[in-house]
C-alpha cells in the first residue's frame, strides 16, 4: 500500500463496502435508551402495581400518586436529553482529529471518518485511535500503558503493530489503518472512557446503601400491613384495600434517585456552558472532595505560547557566532515542534539548509533534543542542568536566569551523533536560549480560591526547579521547592517528602505517577491537572484527571474533566458544582429517608395492633392515611421543596460520612413524626364503632400532625436560612393551611377538620413533633461537633 495515502476512488468504495470507523463520538445513552431508564424502573413498577389496585377500587381520586410516574420518568427524560445534547456538542468541540494523509491532501479529520488502509500521521502526543501497521518511524516511541500497564515507552520501528488506545511519546512516524470501527481496541476504549455515568460515586453507592437498607424494612413491613388491613379489619375490602396502599405508597423514596440524576445533569448542562467537558460525569462530585491539587506549570499556570527573550553566548567564539543557524536548522528539521521549538521557529525563520544526518526527538525522560548535521556538527538543545556539570559558570547562569521565572534551555555541540549509544557525549556551551513564559492572568485567583478553601496545591513540572519555583512564586504560592532528580524511591519517604514541599522541577513522568500514589497513600484526594504527553500516566491515576482543551489527544483521552477553553479558572467552578450536587443531595436525602422512616414506622405500629387483635381480641386498627393524603402530604413537604433546594447554589465544603449523616439526621425525625402522628390518630379513633364521618376526622387529625412535623424537618433542613428558603418553607406551610381553609378541598382530598377537639389535639401533637424535631437538630450539632446556625452569613458563590 502506498504511503502517499487512499485516492478519493478508494476512500468513497470503502465507504460504500462500511470499511469505516463508523465508533460513536459519544457512548452517552441514545433517546430511546435515556427513555426506557426512566420509564422502565424497579420504583416505577411498584407505584404502578400499587396505581391498578387502586384504580380496582373505583377511586380515581386516591390514584393521584400516579401522577409520580409521569413526573419522575418526565423530568428525568428531558434533563438527561439536556445533558446528553450538551456532551455531545461538547465532544464534538473537543473531537481529537488524527492528521490523514491521502493523495487529495494530508488534512485532520474526525476519527468517523477514517476508513481502512487511511495512512495517519503521528507526532509526540498524538492518540493512535485505529489499529495499523508502521509504514514510517523516526526514533518513533510509543507508550502503551492504556492497553498493558507498563510505563516504559517502546521503540517502533516499519512494520510493527501499532495499537489503538497507545500514544506516541517521542519521534514521528505514519502508519496504514489495518482496523477501523468496532474491530479497532479504540471503540472498546472510548466507549468506557467516555460513557455517561454515575459509578463511581460515593454520593450514589450511599444512596444505594440506604435504599438496600430501606428494601429490607419494606418487605416485612409491607407483608404485615397487607394481612392486617385485608384481613384483621371490619371494613370492606376496598376501604382495607385503599388504606394498605396508602401504607405502602410513602415508604418508597420515589424521589430520591431522580433527584440525584437531575442535581448531576444539570451540572453538566452548567459546566458545559463554561467550555468544561465531564468525560466521566462523577468527576464533578470527586473534585468537590479533592484537598489536593496537582498542577502542572507549563499549559496550566502559565500559557501555552513562548517567545524567544534573548539568546546569550557562553562558548567559544568559533561557535557563537553559528547559534543562529544552528537555531533556525533545528526548529526547521523538527516535525512536530513543541511549544520551544515554535518561538525559536519564530525568532530564527530562515535555515541556511543544512542536510540532516540524524535526528533524536525531544523526550521527558532525557529532557534534550537534537540533530546531526555531518560535516556542520552534532546539536543539542534541551536542559542546562542536564547536560551541564551543575558547578559549571554556565550551569550558574542558567540558574540565575531561571530563578526570574524564565524558560532557560542550553543550545550545545556534541562530540558524537545525536543518535549514537553514548549521546549526548561530550558537550560544549554554545548558548543560553532564554524563553520568556506568560503567566495565566486567572492563575493567581484560582490558586487563591483554593487556598481559601484548604486544598493544598502541588506545582509539579519537567522544567529546571528553580525556574518552577519563580514562577509559583509569582503567583503567591509558598513553600519549599526541590529538584526531582533529588526525590527519595521509597514510597514512605516519598509520601513524607511530599507533605514538605510545595513546588517540584524536573519531574519525570514516571516520578508525576509516583507522586500521585504517594499523595494518594495517606489518604489524600488528589486532582491532577496537565496537558502534555509526559502528565498521562499521572492524569490516569490521579483520583481526578483535568486536562487543557489545547493539550496533547493523549491527555485529553485519559482524563475526566477537560477544559476546552484552556481556562485553569474553571476549576472553582466545577468544585462548585460538586458542592452543591453534595450539599443538596444530602438535604433532599433527608426529606425523602424522614417520610420512609415514618411511614415504615406507622405501617409498624398499625401492623402490630392487628396482630394484636388476632392474638388478644383488641381492638382492629385501620390505616389511618388514603392514598390521597400521602399524595398531598408529599406535595409541600417533599416533591416541590426538594426539587427546588436540590438545585439551589449551595458551596458548603464536601465532606465524607454521607451516609452516616443522612441517617443520624431522618432517623429520629422519622421516629419522632411516626410516634406522634400514631399517637393523634389513636386519640381521635374510635374503633369498630366508629362512622365513615368520624374515621375521617381521625385521619385528618394524623394527617395535621404529620404535616406539621414534616414542614418542620423542611424547616430544618433548609439551614441556613436566606430569603428565599424561609419563603419556600413559609410557602410548603400555607399551602396546607388553604387546603384545611377551604371546604371544597374537604371533600376532594377525603379530610374533615370540623370537630374541634379532634383537630385540636392534631395541631398540639404536631406543635409537639415540631418541637421534638428542632431539639433534635440542635442536640445533633452539639454531639456531632457541628456548629449549627440559623442564617446564612458568608456569600454564596454562584453562575
Amino acid at each position: 500500500m502506498s504511503g502517499l495515502g487512499l485516492s478519493a476512488d478508494e476512500v468513497a468504495a470503502r465507504i460504500a463496502e462500511g470499511k469505516t470507523n463508523d465508533v460513536p463520538s459519544r457512548a452517552s445513552r441514545s433517546v430511546v435508551e435515556i427513555v426506557r431508564a426512566n420509564v422502565l424502573t424497579r420504583i416505577n413498577a411498584i407505584l404502578g402495581v400499587l396505581l391498578l389496585i387502586v384504580l380496582s377500587t373505583g377511586s380515581l381520586i386516591n390514584g393521584m400518586f400516579g401522577l409520580l410516574i409521569i413526573a419522575n420518568s418526565g423530568i428525568g427524560i428531558i434533563q438527561e436529553l439536556r445533558a446528553k445534547k450538551t456532551l455531545d456538542n461538547l465532544a464534538i468541540v473537543g473531537q481529537v482529529k488524527p492528521t490523514v494523509r491521502r493523495q487529495s491532501g494530508t488534512n485532520p479529520l474526525p476519527p468517523n471518518e477514517v476508513v481502512l488502509d487511511d495512512v495517519i500521521e503521528l507526532g509526540p502526543g498524538d492518540q493512535i485511535i485505529v489499529d495499523g501497521e508502521l509504514l514510517e518511524a523516526a526514533n518513533l516511541e510509543v507508550d502503551e500503558s492504556l492497553l498493558t500497564g507498563e510505563a516504559d515507552a517502546i521503540a517502533k520501528h516499519v512494520g510493527d503493530t501499532v495499537m489503538s488506545g497507545s500514544f506516541v511519546v517521542a519521534g514521528t512516524g505514519a502508519y496504514r489503518a489495518t482496523k477501523v470501527g468496532r474491530e479497532a481496541y479504540a471503540a472498546k476504549l472510548a466507549e468506557e472512557a467516555s460513557k455517561f455515568t454515575l459509578v463511581k460515586s460515593e454520593l450514589r453507592s450511599g444512596i444505594n446503601k440506604i435504599l438496600q437498607f430501606i428494601t429490607y424494612l419494606l418487605w416485612p413491613t409491607g407483608l404485615l400491613v397487607i394481612y392486617t388491613q385485608l384481613f384483621t379489619t371490619t371494613a370492606g375490602w376496598r376501604d382495607s384495600v385503599l388504606r394498605m396502599v396508602g401504607a405502602l405508597v410513602p415508604m418508597v423514596p420515589e424521589g430520591l434517585v431522580l433527584m440525584t440524576s437531575i442535581a448531576f445533569a444539570v451540572g453538566v448542562v452548567r459546566l458545559g456552558r463554561r467550555q468544561c467537558l465531564v468525560q466521566e460525569l462523577p468527576a464533578i462530585e470527586g473534585l468537590a472532595r479533592v484537598d489536593v491539587v496537582c498542577a502542572d506549570k507549563t499549559g496550566t499556570l502559565t500559557e501555552n505560547g513562548m517567545r524567544l527573550a534573548d539568546v546569550t553566548a557562553v562558548g567559544e567564539d568559533d561557535t557563537a557566532h553559528r547559534a543562529a543557524d544552528v537555531l533556525a536548522s533545528l526548529a526547521a528539521d523538527d516535525p512536530k515542534p513543541n511549544a520551544s521549538m515554535q518561538a525559536i521557529a519564530e525568532a530564527y525563520p530562515d535555515a541556511p539548509g543544512w542536510t540532516a544526518t540524524a535526528a533524536a526527538p525531544f523526550k521527558s525522560a532525557t529532557k534534550w533534543s537534537g540533530v546531526s548535521y555531518g560535516e556542520h556538527g552534532n546539536w543539542l538543545i534541551g536542559a542546562p542542568d542536564v547536560l551541564l556539570d551543575p558547578e559549571s559558570a554556565t550551569a550558574a547562569k542558567a540558574e540565575e536566569i531561571g530563578a526570574r521565572g524564565m524558560r532557560v534551555l542550553l543550545l550545545c555541540a556534541s562530540d558524537v551523533p545525536v543518535d549514537s549509544p553514548d549521546a549526548p557525549g561530550q558537550v560544549s556551551p554554545v548558548a543560553l536560549v532564554v524563553l520568556e513564559q506568560r503567566v495565566r492572568p486567572d492563575a493567581r485567583e484560582t490558586l487563591e480560591y483554593f487556598a481559601s478553601q484548604n486544598v493544598s496545591v502541588k506545582v509539579i513540572s519537567g522544567d529546571n526547579a528553580v525556574s518552577v519555583g519563580a514562577v509559583a512564586g509569582t503567583l503567591g504560592l509558598h513553600g519549599e521547592t526541590m529538584d526531582a532528580r533529588q526525590l527519595p524511591t521509597d514510597a514512605d519517604a516519598l509520601a513524607n517528602t511530599m507533605a514538605t514541599y510545595t513546588t517540584f522541577g524536573r519531574v519525570r513522568p514516571d516520578q508525576k505517577r509516583a507522586m500521585v500514589h504517594a499523595l494518594q497513600s495517606r489518604d489524600h484526594t488528589v486532582a491532577m491537572t496537565g496537558d502534555g504527553v509526559n502528565d498521562v500516566l499521572a492524569l490516569k491515576d490521579a483520583d481526578i484527571g483535568v486536562a487543557m482543551g489545547s493539550g496533547s489527544p493523549a491527555s485529553r483521552a485519559v482524563a475526566q474533566i477537560v477544559l476546552l477553553d484552556n481556562k485553569f479558572a474553571t476549576l472553582p467552578y466545577v468544585v462548585g458544582e460538586g458542592r452543591r450536587v453534595i450539599g443538596n443531595i444530602e438535604r433532599v436525602s433527608n426529606l425523602f429517608l424522614t417520610k420512609t422512616v415514618y411511614s415504615v414506622l406507622l405501617a409498624l405500629l398499625v401492623g402490630l395492633a392487628g396482630l394484636s387483635h388476632k392474638l388478644f381480641g383488641t381492638a382492629p386498627l385501620l390505616f389511618p392515611f388514603q392514598p390521597i393524603h400521602v399524595t398531598i402530604a408529599a406535595w409541600f413537604t417533599i416533591g416541590i421543596p426538594a426539587f427546588i433546594l436540590s438545585l439551589a447554589p449551595n458551596n458548603e465544603r464536601a465532606r465524607t460520612g454521607f451516609v452516616r449523616r443522612v441517617m443520624t439526621s431522618a432517623l429520629p425525625s422519622g421516629l419522632v413524626i411516626g410516634v406522634t402522628t400514631y399517637t393523634s390518630y389513636l386519640i381521635a379513633y374510635h374503633g369498630n364503632s366508629s362512622t365513615p364521618a368520624e374515621q375521617t376526622q381521625a385521619s385528618t387529625a394524623a394527617l395535621i400532625t404529620l404535616l406539621m412535623g414534616a414542614i418542620w424537618v423542611l424547616a430544618v433542613v433548609a439551614r441556613p436560612y436566606q430569603w428565599w428558603r424561609v419563603a419556600l418553607v413559609a410557602a410548603s406551610g400555607l399551602a396546607y393551611v388553604v387546603i384545611f381553609a377551604i371546604p371544597f378541598a374537604w371533600e376532594t382530598f377525603m379530610l374533615d377538620p370540623t370537630n374541634v377537639e379532634v383537630t385540636s389535639s392534631g395541631l398540639a401533637l404536631g406543635l409537639l413533633a415540631a418541637g421534638l424535631v428542632e431539639a433534635l437538630w440542635w442536640v445533633q450539632g452539639r454531639m456531632l461537633g457541628e456548629r449549627r446556625t440559623l442564617w446564612r452569613t458568608e456569600p454564596t458563590v454562584q453562575d
